[in-house]
């Protein structure tokens, strides 16, 4: 007994051992791994972004969710910053990869906002991705080429946005018999009557002053056109000119009938006093629309829209395009999720939410808002301007100046320092 005893201790010793060399133990799934310990195994990702408000914020999460049905052993994390504009994501961004600490994706705008960080060495290119999924085809080479330099392309856009739009209020409008204007001689009138009746006419939130100098933009497409205004940022214009001046004084005019707590708003502020009523109308980019509709605010029954004043059809564009650094940890599965950002689905389920068009020329558009079915149209036909207060248009640190001096313009209004100061900022064009 005592010999047989002894002879199963060895043969459950050596099954033991056995096991142990193996790796593996009686939950094992044959993998090494636990079954059911599937978080032991994923790889982790994150976006970087400042899509943090109503509409924007859910139009993330949409894609995010998307990617993970499709790809459950890669966690995203939504690394999203809010405020500033986009400043402040970028300023973490700018810690993050000076400190070889880089995002897998982030966001910036198409042009010198996001090819500013390839001047910088720290850009992958991507043209592998769009080789293999077919992107050159699909995506307008204005695009590709706002992402691009030197036949590298660096930027995957995500969606097309307008910016030179008048959102109204329509119970506001209705209940003082009002039109949306077509001029700023319109605008000023219905202004006046507004201001009479005590409504806020345009709500303003500058508290980033961003805004302010998309007020600023309006005033000066409308005074240059398209091409006029391309040309001031080519370096090559004196700032100071009768244009310029008449300008100002639209502008310094259009601050008269804002809200007088703007300073202390941020852009979804503004576009709250609209909701509510208090102010009846909201120069911004059309994310409001995805905006209004998160709050349960409806297009063409509670708000309506027109183009800001200009004599041509404009579509100032904002390009929201993503990046991916050097020296990213799981780079195989950062150019997966780019992949998936790139495609159809992923298009469309962002750009319904977020208010945008898609940049993709391929996606169905019917189940859009007609806001963004006519967007989408108007993109096609319109003249295009690469908008300043888009950051597209110039480089970062020459609308980083612009925006300084719009804010201390709209407290002191003085012409000659304006165009002094941007006529000193010149060089910041041509760096």
């Amino acid at each position: 007994m005592k010999k047989k005893y002894l002879l199963l201790t060895i043969i459950s010793l050596l099954v033991v051992m056995m096991a142990a060399c193996s790796g593996k133990n009686p939950s094992s799934n044959g993998t090494g791994q636990d079954k059911g310990s599937v978080a032991d195994v994923s790889v982790k990702l994150d976006i970087l972004s400042w899509w943090t408000a109503g509409g924007e914020a859910e139009a993330l999460n949409a894609v995010l969710k998307g990617f993970t049905e499709q790809n459950p052993l890669i966690k995203v994390e939504n690394a999203a910053i809010a405020g500033g504009a986009g400043a402040n994501s970028q300023a973490v961004l700018s810690t993050r990869l000076q400190g070889g600490d880089p995002p897998a994706v982030f966001q910036a705008q198409g042009g010198p906002d996001l090819l500013r960080w390839q001047d910088a060495g720290y850009l992958q290119p991507l043209n592998d991705l769009y080789e293999v999924n077919g992107w050159n085809e699909v995506f307008p080479p204005a695009l590709i080429e706002m992402n691009s330099k030197e036949g590298q392309i660096y930027g995957l856009p995500i969606n097309v946005h307008r910016n030179n739009v008048i959102w109204y209020n329509k119970k506001v409008f209705a209940d003082h018999s009002i039109e949306p204007p077509a001029t700023f001689e319109d605008f000023f009138a219905i202004a006046e009557k507004l201001k009479s009746n005590g409504i806020v006419p345009l709500a303003l939130g500058d508290k980033t002053s961003r805004w302010a100098t998309l007020v600023f933009e309006m005033a000066l497409l409308d005074e240059f056109g398209v091409d006029g205004a391309a040309d001031l940022w080519t370096g090559n214009v004196d700032f100071d000119s009768p244009q310029m001046r008449s300008t100002l004084e639209t502008f310094s005019k259009i601050l008269d009938f804002t809200n007088e707590n703007h300073s202390a708003l941020d852009w979804q502020d503004a576009a709250e006093l609209v909701i509510s009523g208090q102010a009846a109308m909201h120069i911004m980019g059309d994310w409001e629309t995805g905006f209004f509709e998160s709050k349960n605010f409806k297009l063409d029954v509670d708000y309506g829209w027109v183009q800001a004043p200009n004599s041509e059809k404009v579509f100032s564009i904002v390009n929201d395009s993503l990046g991916m650094p050097k020296g990213v940890v799981n780079v195989e599965e950062a150019k997966k999720f780019i992949t998936y950002l790139g495609s159809e689905q992923a298009q469309k389920d962002f750009n319904t939410l977020k208010g945008s068009v898609p940049a993709r020329t391929d996606v169905d558009l019917s189940s859009f808002n007609p806001y963004s079915q006519g967007a989408a149209k108007d993109f096609k036909e319109a003249k295009i301007n690469i908008s300043l207060a888009g950051g597209s248009a110039t480089p970062a640190g020459f609308i980083n100046k612009v925006d300084d001096t719009v804010k201390e313009f709209v407290t002191q209004r003085n012409i000659d320092n304006f165009i002094k100061s941007l006529n000193q900022a010149k060089s910041l064009l041509n760096p």
